[in-house]
């Protein structure tokens, strides 16, 4: 690819998207189609890698469901348009897991993605990122262009939003911990710590948003998984050793837990690297700890 732009390029994993052009919310309101179509208009990329979006952790989406499905539906429509006036032939989208049915039988798969309504703790979010497979699916079949999406599984790593309340499980859990850490006091975790899930780290989410540009050609989204699941009570325990807090910590049952698990088959993506390398989640907290406590002043929080 001859020249590649990046949405959300400072974001998590845009930030770690090598490519010739990163554009930035503060630079371009992507919720503004003709801001967004001016961007495209100046920069002529032959690709885009899109990685911007609302997002946030269970709490944010249980109370501002309609913000979230509202900016995100904008974001994505303008992109996509935006690109393909611009005559961008290929394009990557990123969805979420939390796209996939409530009652779908695990592991989670390509073929289910519309197979029925998300779990309703962040449904607008998870309805408004299954239109972007609906969006590039059509637009591949009237215009012939080389659009398509991954699923990523839960994506952490250096550079996240820390934010208490936006942002998700584990950038929250560091923030947490470290503020209970200097203040002395538990930490508080919400729900039981029995839900599993599965972590990639950005660096990898990365390599891999590059290679599907490049390579992938099917019209099904493709999951990025490792198939990996860890409890969120194990979670905490690492990230608690990693960030040396000696204090208690308190699972507060009250807050819900979200769903109890969502394993992915990431079979699909294996059958194209079956050597691929992922980080180990231990390697990639001990990396993504050490760069909050080095740019704590800076982090988005």
């Amino acid at each position: 690819m001859n020249k590649v732009l990046v949405t959300g390029g400072g974001g998590l994993v845009g930030s770690q998207v090598k490519s010739d052009i990163k554009i930035y919310s503060k630079d371009y309101n992507l919720l503004d189609f003709d801001t967004t179509n001016k961007c495209f208009s100046e920069h002529k990329p032959d690709g885009i890698i899109h990685c911007a979006a609302k997002v946030g952790g269970l709490g944010s989406n249980l109370n501002h469901g309609g913000q979230y499905f509202y900016e995100n539906i904008l974001i994505n429509t303008n992109v996509i348009e935006a690109a393909r006036l611009n005559n961008v032939k290929k394009m990557v989208c990123f969805l979420s897991t939390c796209i996939f049915p409530d009652d779908a039988e695990y592991p989670l798969t390509e073929d289910m993605v519309h197979m029925g309504p998300p779990h309703q703790s962040n449904y607008p979010y998870a309805y408004a990122k299954r239109m972007v497979d609906v969006q590039i699916r059509a637009y591949k079949v009237q215009y012939g262009l080389d659009y398509k999406s991954v699923v990523p599984t839960n994506i952490y790593g250096v550079n996240d939003n820390f934010s208490l309340e936006d942002g998700h499980v584990i950038p929250s859990l560091i923030h947490r911990c470290y503020i209970a850490r200097e203040t002395n006091t538990p930490l508080i975790v919400w729900g039981s710590g029995k839900p599993l899930r599965e972590f990639l780290y950005n660096k990898d989410v990365a390599r891999l948003a590059e290679w599907v540009l490049d390579e992938y050609t099917e019209d099904q989204p493709i999951i990025l998984s490792n198939s990996n699941e860890i409890s969120i009570k194990d979670l905490v325990g690492i990230i608690v050793e990693l960030m040396n807090f000696k204090g208690e910590v308190i699972f507060n049952t009250d807050k819900p837990d979200g769903q109890f698990r969502k394993p992915t088959d990431n079979s699909k993506l294996m059958s194209y690297l079956p050597n691929f390398e992922f980080t180990p989640i231990e390697v990639g907290l001990s990396e993504t700890v050490e760069w909050f406590n080095n740019n704590y002043k800076n982090i988005r929080k």
